[in-house]
């Protein structure tokens, strides 16, 4: 059996509610990145990207860190 002819045979075993999940992936996995719209930042973009530079300053924080800020044990 082709791998082509499992695929098939799997999603035809999904129930009908996680077809739309496959549909999502596989339209993801034929998308040529040309096919792609590049869209420019409007000004609600501009202002998000503004206000987060103001709060973080371009590093990050450990995940043992942000936990033990959190009180959280990992």
């Amino acid at each position: 059996m082709s791998d082509r002819e499992r695929a098939i045979q799997l999603i035809e075993a999904l129930p009908e509610n996680k077809i739309a999940y496959v549909i999502g992936y596989i339209q993801g996995l034929t998308t040529e990145k040309s096919e792609i719209e590049e869209v420019e930042p409007d000004e609600w973009d501009l202002r998000m990207i503004e206000e987060a530079e103001k709060v973080n300053d371009g590093h990050g924080i450990l995940i043992e860190d942000l936990a033990a800020e959190l009180g959280i044990t990992i």
